[in-house]
Parts: C-alpha cells; sequence; structure tokens
C-alpha cells in the first residue's frame, strides 16, 4: 500500500488539520494519517506538503517505515531511529506485521467472508493505476470479510497479507465491488463520494526495543 502521486491535472488540496499522534517513544511514533495528504512528498512544489514533512516539524530524527495511500486514512508508524527504522522495515518484509482495513465498497457483497490471490504489476499506460497480470504481475493476497450491508454498499474488513501498490482497491475491483470514492478504479455512483471509503483500522508490530507486541487502532471516520 504505497502512496500514489496525483494525475499531474489533479488540484492537491491537502487537509489542514494538526498532526494526530497516537504514540509517541524514543523508537517509533504512530499518526492517524488524514485521508487526502500524500505520505511522502510528490514531484513538484506543489506536491511538497505531506505527513512526513508536517512531523518532520516536530520530530526532526523521523524516518520512514512505510506509506499509505494519499486517498487512505489511517495508522501509520514511523521509525525515530535507524534502529528501529532497520527492525520495522524488515517486520514489514517478514510480513510479520498485521494490519487490518476497513473499506466500503459498491453493491451487497454476497459471501460472509474469501480470499483473493491475484497478482498485480503496474499498468504502465495509465500510471500509477495498478492491474491483475498472471504473467508479469508479483504475488498479492488479501484476506476480507465482509461486516454489514448498508444501502446498497457494503461495510469490509479487510487483511492484507502482501504490501502491493493499490492492491486493496485493485482485488475489490476484481470481486466486483470496487471502494466507493476510489478516483482511479470506481465509476459512476460508486465514485461519487467525498473521499476513498478505505481506512487503515489498525497496525499489529513488535517494538524494536525490547520485542513488545503492540497492536495500535485508529476508529473508522465514515
Amino acid at each position: 500500500m504505497t502512496d500514489a502521486a496525483p494525475n499531474p491535472a489533479f488540484d492537491y488540496r491537502p487537509p489542514d488539520s494538526p498532526l494526530d499522534i497516537i504514540h509517541a517513544d524514543e523508537a517509533i511514533l504512530v499518526v492517524n494519517k488524514p485521508a487526502g495528504l500524500l505520505s511522502v512528498p510528490g514531484k513538484g512544489d506543489h506536491l511538497a506538503d505531506c505527513l512526513i514533512e508536517r512531523i518532520r516539524a516536530a520530530f526532526p530524527q523521523v524516518l520512514l517505515v512505510h506509506r499509505l495511500d494519499m486517498d487512505t486514512s489511517g495508522v501509520m508508524v514511523f521509525a525515530l531511529t535507524p534502529h528501529a527504522q532497520r527492525h520495522l522495515g524488515l517486520q514489514f518484509e517478514k510480513r510479520q506485521m498485521k494490519k487490518t482495513y476497513v473499506a466500503r465498497v459498491w453493491g451487497e457483497v454476497a459471501e460472509a467472508s474469501g480470499e483473493i490471490d491475484l497478482p498485480l504489476c503496474v499498468d504502465w499506460p495509465n500510471r500509477p493505476r495498478q492491474h491483475v497480470d498472471f504473467e508479469n504481475g508479483k504475488p498479492a493476497q488479501t484476506d476480507w470479510r465482509r461486516m454489514k450491508i448498508e444501502a446498497g454498499t457494503t461495510r469490509m474488513r479487510l487483511y492484507p497479507r502482501t504490501g502491493r501498490s493499490h492492491q486493496l482497491r485493485v482485488h475489490m475491483l476484481a470481486l466486483g465491488h470496487p471502494i466507493l470514492g476510489d478516483p482511479f478504479y470506481a465509476t459512476g455512483a460508486a465514485r461519487d463520494y467525498p473521499r476513498l471509503m478505505l481506512h487503515a483500522e489498525s497496525l499489529k508490530l513488535r517494538h524494536p526495543e525490547g520485542g513488545k507486541g503492540l497492536l495500535f487502532r485508529v476508529p473508522v471516520p465514515f
């Protein structure tokens, strides 16, 4: 789930909201990223405002560990020491981090739960869009569970087992239920929402100093 730089024609208007710090200690910083804010700077001065730069004003030593798409809100962890950055990076690489997302998707999902195993790669003519590609794609797996039906839409809890760019967005599209408000993959009425209805609800990790298991959770804002 990496940042997707907006289309050059996109009018970037990041939210003017204060930092929402969930946890801070000598090694890690956990924040609630708002929707509409890049995780890291994009290309050009007009895309310089981003979460890590806002954090840097208060924590100059901040180091990047992972990203969320600009349109996605929720839990992000940053490192405050090189050791913590390496430790957390390895947890992501070895798939030891446990991430949970909540999404609202178009249509009524019939099944109670399932899994999606579809390889993904960049759709080069339409970057930064991704697509399913069985020949060139990298493995991507998502487990999901239906939470409830809401007026012709479905609230889902998503459990990515890999972290490909736009993974949850493309996998929900492949399921036949695009995420509401998705500017890249939703069409028609499914796209007509004020934001992407995707939120990183929780993140479970081991603290880089001592290995204690920690669970961070942010309420879903939609």
